[in-house]
């Protein structure tokens, strides 16, 4: 079985698919979370094999994994971004109090869009509230998107991440 062209590992072949979407939540789990946050994690470094930017192919592929809405979950129970270009509706669950979860509704037609609250999807979804709340505002840039996108765009993305804080914030605990 032929491989794909990894997001972690650009020059090399991941096996399977399996594979290729580890590195890459992996890769934007490490691009999105800063060196400053709990949990020891480390500072993003360039490497030989840098996968950002973001390349608008693969921004494409990730819209395909965003996952759907929970049952009995609808776009009107959810937060509207109205900076996005498209419709785009958020919301936080955060009664769990080790881990939050994200849920974005996005529609088919609106690939860059759902790529967007899919790399916000693989990067914050489990992670704990104050992880959440401690992501730079300008983490998209450390993404390499300004190469891919309009700033127009942009704005969008960083419209989401402040309305998943807001909504932790005046969730319960928060």
């Amino acid at each position: 079985m032929q491989g794909v062209v990894c997001a972690l590992h650009h020059t090399q072949l991941c096996p399977d698919r399996r594979g290729h979407r580890t590195h890459r939540v992996e890769g934007i789990r490490d691009r999105v979370l800063d060196s400053r946050l709990p949990g020891g994690r480390t500072a993003w470094a360039p490497v030989a094999h840098d996968p950002w930017p973001l390349h608008r192919a693969e921004l494409l592929e990730l819209s395909d994994e965003l996952p759907p809405l929970p049952d009995g979950m609808e776009a009107a129970d959810m937060e509207q971004v109205p900076e996005c270009q498209t419709p785009l509706y958020v919301t936080v669950d955060a009664s769990d109090p080790t881990s939050v979860h994200l849920h974005f509704q996005a529609p088919a037609e609106a690939p860059t869009t759902r790529g967007f609250a899919a790399i916000l999807h693989q990067g914050l979804d489990g992670e704990s509230r104050e992880t959440v709340l401690a992501v730079p505002e300008d983490f998209s840039t450390r993404l390499g998107l300004a190469q891919t996108v309009s700033p127009l765009r942009l704005r969008g993305l960083s419209a989401m991440l402040t309305r998943i804080k807001r909504q932790l914030r005046a969730a319960p605990g928060g």
